[in-house]
């Protein structure tokens, strides 16, 4: 059996704390809404976004034997999934998102020093794309996916990457198709300039928020600035929108949906996450994700209509 989608590593808990606004001024105690424990982390919200969208996905990871452990396994459990043992415990965040939906996120990478994924995780699964989180324990498996799995494309997500930590490196030059977030980065398009130049990647694409995301393909060779799309309801809550994004442009990829399409799909999708609470509970239907693609159709000149812009540091992106 081939599964549509092999994600590896990255599942976590959030503990959500709703805060009156951010960044929140010292004081000694606050009294907030519920505070909630939720499915959390990058590769959790890309497995369960692709599972939402009607794909098959496998998911492999490693958690503890802890109660945390325990609700991953509860949250994942239609999926086919493959669990290790975290010496150290379960991944968990503590997030702080204020009224307009923003986030500060403290991140327990539950990290132990030469820890891997074990490969009988996921050794023995046939998948059509595999995608692969940053957590330090997934660096080693692009040696057996690109020798057991020759020829399956891998994507990544970097995340807030500033463009020069060496921890990233790894997963964006061994990538086929890479994910990343413009916030860090001080020139986005000469940081997904380097990505091809230096790694395998045929296309990179740079998430901006509010503001769409930038693409760039090794066939084009020209960085090109898409719009996010419009909210269907007011901000909620910002958490997993960049996995729901992932999670829409992957569906479009393995539908054999063009280019154009792909981000329009992600955008939808990320706009869906904004706005329903929590991380990963509510991600985006098939059904809703393709009624909402043809109520908003195609943005006139999207595809044709480019003009050079100056970005940081004198790179160019079509509009």
């Amino acid at each position: 059996m081939t599964r549509d989608v092999l994600v590896l590593g990255g599942a976590g808990v959030d503990t959500t704390v709703y805060v009156p606004e951010l960044p929140l001024p010292y004081r000694d105690t606050y009294q907030v809404p519920p505070v909630v424990d939720r499915i959390g982390n990058t590769g959790a919200g890309v497995a369960l976004g692709c599972h939402a969208l009607g794909l098959d996905v496998a998911f492999a990871d490693l958690i503890g034997d802890d109660p945390q452990g325990a609700l991953i396994r509860h949250a994942l459990r239609d999926l086919a999934c493959s669990y290790g043992h975290a010496e150290a415990g379960t991944r968990r965040s503590v997030l702080l998102v204020g009224p307009d939906g923003r986030r500060t996120s403290f991140f327990d990478p539950k990290a132990t020093p030469g820890e891997r994924l074990p490969k009988e995780t996921y050794a023995g699964v046939r998948a059509r794309h595999v995608h692969v989180s940053i957590t330090d324990f997934c660096r080693h498996v692009y040696d057996d996916l690109h020798g057991d799995l020759h020829g399956v494309p891998i994507s990544t997500d970097l995340h807030d990457w500033n463009g020069a930590d060496d921890y990233h490196k790894d997963f964006a030059l061994r990538s086929d198709l890479v994910f990343l977030s413009a916030v860090a980065l001080p020139d986005p398009a000469a940081a997904m300039r380097a990505i091809l130049a230096e790694g395998r990647a045929h296309t990179v694409v740079c998430t901006r928020g509010a503001d769409g995301c930038l693409v760039l393909t090794r066939d084009s060779g020209e960085v090109r600035a898409f719009p996010a799309e419009p909210l269907p309801g007011p901000v909620t809550d910002s958490n997993g929108a960049g996995d729901a994004f992932v999670s829409g442009f992957l569906y479009g990829t393995l539908r054999g949906r063009p280019l154009e399409e792909c981000v329009r799909l992600g955008a939808l999708a990320g706009a869906h996450a904004c706005s329903v609470p929590g991380t990963h509970e509510s991600p985006i239907t098939e059904k809703l994700l393709l009624e909402r693609a043809a109520a908003t159709g195609p943005r006139p000149g999207q595809s044709s209509s480019r003009q050079a812009l100056p970005t940081n540091g004198g790179s160019e992106i079509s509009a």
